[in-house]
């Protein structure tokens, strides 16, 4: 790809500066070289593409000034994200400080360890000028703690050397945006995965990193994906590639960008020489890798195969799409899938990681009350402000997609013989929305529609895939998971022990104490009248301890059947229940692949 030039258009010019580490505050400026001339106006966007929340960044905003030639120039505050300079003759500048203390992919920060930022924390739009080319000159602190600090970005550079301080541009404002910056004295090591350079940079102390092993194992994914979407030219759709990572003590996130992705992971997550080499599901690098697996595959779905609703997005207020069960579900179905096809799990392994994420979805009852395709439409009010009654309420489009996912996939593999699978709707989806999707030269309008949608996945299968939509992504029906499985020689068996006394219900800690949680509809808790947030006292005059095996252990004593007396504060008054105990509800998955089997093409298998 081209690098864009500041020389053919007018630019708008950044500068980001950490100014004060201890204070964790960014010093921003931006500069219009020809601004509006009824009053240049400046919105720093509400959300960032990729977490589906309004974050409002511009509460960060300490002080904010503006000036052209020297001169101060009026500034009218528009909105909570926009500003109004009063009209200039000549380049005009805004001079503002950013708050950067959100430890997380979605945000800002900033402290003596390490500086990280997403351009929607920091960068004020200048409207009317998105198009341009964007300049960003990031200036090292001169704080002694900065002395040896980096640059990691896969924002091309204009005048900085690689890994170094100094000019970057974007072509437009949403490039400078889709390329996240981490400066900090990290641990960085480089592969080529089908001849693309892609970068590990890990931030933060992470004793006895196996940085080979991550190596060999990161380059085995993005080869894979690369060949998955490519398979003639294997073709990667960025020219470079940068695993942003910050290794902390609890964590656990990924957001994708264009040609990059900011993580967050513990770092006993990370492997070390003594990592085995076999994998096992629960094993922390193996989460990592689902994780880098996940946010990589997004490269192509969402970041170039898009919702119509996200070409162009709107940065200021709530976008909506029912289709985040394709982007998001789909993606989740295939991080694990692909690291089978990179030959970093075996079969047995990844039939446990599909029993998880079924068991997952059979928890709650909100998935017999909400469809994927509502979830997706409702994750700004719903799955992204989750409370304690989200299980009785809402399905997470994520694992309930993958699942359809998996429902699709052993349907078209069925139905074809096995000639057609998920797969060839993946890359229909590539070729004819996703693979032009940055080429400003090609004609008409970008990304795709839920009807579009639809009608691809019958053109690319040759079935008739309607009743599918309308009983499991429009609608609630549960997803025949046993009989899709069975012709694949994989038997689903469900584990649960029915005479294992439960209070059916989730187990927080308040203190010393134990409290409820999520209180499960339909279980022995939500029967008897307990509530989320009730602090658990005593059963039968016992008290409670502080865990959740504590209460594990009072109701060992009985049986399934038995009443039991609680005593519970709510609030600040003690309430007593009568808790007729139930078995246990929460379903165990467990998949077994069974000699004999008619068809063993199952998407389980490596070859799929």
């Amino acid at each position: 790809m081209k690098k864009p030039s500041a020389k053919k258009l007018p630019a708008i010019r950044y500068t980001i500066v950490p100014k004060d580490l201890a204070s964790h505050l960014f010093d921003v400026s931006v500069t219009v070289e020809q601004p509006s001339a009824d009053g240049q106006v400046f919105a720093l966007p509400a959300w960032i593409p990729g977490s589906y929340m309004i974050r409002e960044f511009s509460r960060n905003i300490v002080q904010i000034r503006a000036e052209s030639q020297g001169k101060q120039v009026g500034l009218v505050k528009l909105d909570k994200h926009s500003w109004r300079a009063a009209p200039v003759d000549g380049p005009l500048s805004l001079h503002y400080e950013v708050y950067a203390w959100d430890l997380s992919v979605r945000a800002a920060h900033l402290d003596q360890t390490h500086g990280f930022f997403n351009g929607t924390s920091v960068f004020l739009r200048a409207l009317g000028h998105e198009s341009l080319p964007q300049v960003l000159d990031i200036v090292r602190s001169s704080e002694p703690a900065a002395k040896r600090w980096r640059v990691a970005t896969a924002l091309p550079e204009l005048a900085a050397k690689r890994y170094g301080f100094g000019t970057y541009i974007a072509a437009d404002y949403d490039e400078l945006i889709d390329h996240p910056v981490e400066m900090g004295d990290f641990a960085l090591a480089s592969f080529k995965a089908h001849g693309v350079a892609h970068d590990i940079v890990i931030s933060g102390h992470v004793p006895n990193l196996d940085m080979a092993r991550l190596q060999a194992d990161l380059q085995a994914i993005c080869e894979t994906q690369i060949a998955f979407f490519e398979p003639k030219t294997r073709q990667a759709p960025m020219a470079r590639y940068v695993f942003l990572t910050l290794a902390v003590g609890d964590g656990y996130g990924g957001l994708e960008h264009r040609a990059s992705t900011a993580l967050i992971c513990a770092r006993a997550d990370l492997p070390v020489v003594s990592t085995p080499r076999q994998l096992a599901a629960g094993d922390g690098y193996l989460k990592f890798l689902g994780l880098c697996s996940h946010e990589y595959f997004h490269t192509w779905n969402v970041k170039r195969i898009k919702p119509a609703a996200f070409a162009p997005y709107d940065l200021q207020n709530e976008t909506y799409t029912s289709l985040l069960w394709l982007f998001e579900g789909f993606t989740s179905y295939y991080d694990d899938l692909l690291l089978v096809r990179a030959g970093l799990i075996d079969e047995a392994t990844y039939l446990t990681l599909q029993a998880k994420t079924i068991s997952s979805v059979l928890r709650g009852s909100g998935r017999t009350k909400q469809s994927v395709a509502a979830s997706s439409f409702d994750a700004w009010g719903k799955y992204y402000r989750q409370d304690e009654n989200a299980p009785n309420a809402i399905v997470s489009y994520y694992t309930k997609g993958s699942l359809v996912a998996l429902a699709f996939d052993l349907t078209i593999r069925a139905k074809t013989e096995g000639k057609k699978s998920l797969d060839d709707v993946m890359l229909a989806l590539w070729q004819r929305v996703g693979r032009d999707f940055y080429d400003g030269a090609k004609p008409g309008p970008r990304g795709i529609s839920a009807a579009a949608v639809e009608a691809l996945f019958d053109d690319a299968t040759g079935l008739r895939l309607k009743p599918l939509f309308n009983r499991y992504v429009r609608g609630t029906d549960e997803l025949p998971l046993a009989k899709l499985y069975a012709p694949f020689g994989i038997r689903l068996l469900d584990e649960r022990k029915s005479n294992k006394p439960s209070f059916d219900a989730a187990i927080g800690r308040d203190g010393a104490d134990s409290k409820l949680a999520q209180v499960h509809e339909g279980g022995a808790a939500h029967l008897a009248g307990l509530s989320a947030g009730d602090i658990l006292v005593a059963v039968d005059g016992l008290r409670v301890g502080g865990t959740a095996a504590s209460l594990e252990g009072l109701l060992a004593r009985y049986q399934v059947g038995q009443s039991v007396q609680v005593h519970a504060f709510r609030r600040d008054e003690l309430m007593a229940f009568e808790v007729l105990l139930q078995g246990e509800r929460i379903a165990a998955i467990s998949l077994d692949v069974v000699d004999g089997g008619k068809k063993r093409r199952g998407p389980a298998r490596p070859s799929a």
